[in-house]
């Protein structure tokens, strides 16, 4: 299962089966972004203060780990492969850390929660690190790495909107809010075995020749860092996250309080919101290919924006011109994710070229912990500032009209604001379609010398 020569291009059946990890994930950053912290606040009875502090410390706690976890798996040398391990590693961590979760009840400490919501995201580290950095050692050209992640947004929006149907269809038959949320987390939990079980059998693995006399230097770690191309991506990547990742803190709030809409009507246009996105992550892919990764992305934070803000001026409960605009957001935020992860690969190979040594699995490491420092930060800023203006998620509708118009004005300005930063960083962006063909070029001349010489 593990070998150094360079991979067949996967067929879209083999790269539909290894995107099938994607479906657990997706249904679980979903569930952690919008309904965990809710749910703590709303019916186990945790302040929306000591909330957001929880799940900001255990992002602070995790954010570190994350290059360690990308440095380990560089390293990695198995018989087993090298992502294929840490996939395994990952699952179990993923399992107990949410089902202790779901076990929590009213009066819970926050020990407690910090506990298990950090082996939860230690085991969700893992596997979304081992995950990304495995797709980039499967596709090595420019538009094949857009056409993977852009698959996997894809079939990560079916297990997000899996796990949205839940509580949709258990508050139809008479189910609390809180049960709904249990759900949720069973669904993931049943998930994760069957996806993982399937990916690491049926998947093959590359592990790509190194320079000799290479090691790892501190430097080396601020080179990468520091790279012009991925700096931008870095950035934009926490701009382009934190955008999105804000909205979806404030959007049940906003959705009851502000819009009129029940619950059920509520998830109901988050799952149109992210249905969207099973069209527009492999569409953003494609256009991609087209005018280039990061103007696609440039353009997405456009779209997201325009259709933001047009929830101004539409009627109070109006659920059809409320689902047009959701649509048209959810359906470019999809694309976010699979274009800086497909232009991290770009990176990657331009590193390798450089410095002779993979460092794909650390690349990806800072791409997650921007993206942790976004979801925490989504948070830990929005949940204090509801606090501050006055708004009480207990109250619902009976808040007072400065506070909703404050709970208005945050849902908005945040997520626009933003992107606009995160498209900004594109601007200027120099590692394009040509310049990873060339690089990429030398890297398999390079590679065939050491092959060339052993005949």
């Amino acid at each position: 299962m593990t070998n150094t020569a360079p991979n067949a291009p996967l067929s879209l059946g083999s790269t539909l089966l290894f995107s099938a990890t994607s479906l657990p994930l997706s249904a679980l950053v979903l569930a952690l972004t919008v309904h965990l912290p809710a749910y703590f606040a709303a019916s186990i009875g945790v302040s929306l203060a000591t909330v957001g502090a929880v799940f900001g410390l255990c992002r602070a706690i995790d954010i570190p780990i994350e290059p360690m976890l990308g440095i380990a798996m560089d390293r990695t040398r198995t018989r087993w492969g090298r992502f294929r391990l840490w996939t395994l590693i990952g699952a179990p961590l993923m399992l107990v850390g949410l089902y202790m979760l779901t076990s929590a009840r009213q009066g819970v400490g926050e020990a407690y929660l910090v506990t298990w919501l950090l082996v939860m995201y230690l085991g969700l580290s893992i596997l979304l690190l081992s995950h990304t950095a495995w797709a980039a050692t499967l596709a090595t050209t420019y538009d094949s790495r857009a056409r993977i992640f852009g698959i996997m947004g894809g079939v990560g929006v079916i297990g997000a909107l899996g796990v949205l149907a839940i509580p949709i269809v258990m508050e139809a038959n008479g189910y609390t809010d809180a049960e709904g949320v249990r759900g949720m987390i069973w669904y993931v939990m049943l998930l994760i075995p069957a996806a993982v079980g399937l990916v690491v059998w049926r998947t093959p693995e590359t592990i790509a020749p190194e320079a000799p006399g290479q090691r790892f230097r501190l430097r080396d770690y601020l080179d990468l860092v520091t790279h012009g191309s991925m700096a931008r991506i870095l950035i934009a990547d926490l701009c382009l996250a934190l955008g999105p990742g804000w909205m979806a803190a404030l959007f049940l709030f906003f959705s009851r309080d502000r819009m009129g809409f029940t619950t059920g009507q509520a998830n109901v246009l988050l799952a149109i919101y992210i249905l969207a996105g099973l069209f527009g992550a492999p569409a953003t892919a494609w256009v991609a290919t087209r005018i280039g990764k990061h103007r696609a992305a440039m353009a997405s934070s456009a779209v997201y924006s325009v259709s933001l803000i047009s929830l101004l001026w539409l009627p109070k409960a109006s659920l059809g011109p409320s689902a047009l605009a959701y649509f048209a957001s959810g359906f470019v935020a999809a694309g976010f994710g699979a274009l800086i992860r497909a232009m991290v690969a770009d990176v990657a190979d331009d590193i390798r070229l450089t410095q002779g040594k993979e460092r794909g699995g650390l690349l990806y490491s800072l791409i997650a912990s921007t993206n942790k420092v976004a979801v925490a930060a989504s948070v830990i800023i929005t949940y204090p500032l509801l606090a501050r203006i006055g708004y009480d998620p207990k109250l619902g509708h009976g808040n007072a009209p400065e506070a909703i118009q404050g709970l208005t004005i945050a849902y908005l300005s945040g997520p626009i604001g933003f992107l606009a930063l995160g498209a900004f960083c594109m601007f200027g962006y120099k590692l394009t379609a040509e310049k990873a063909a060339e690089t990429r070029r030398l890297l398999e001349v390079r590679d065939a010398e050491p092959a060339a010489a052993s005949r």
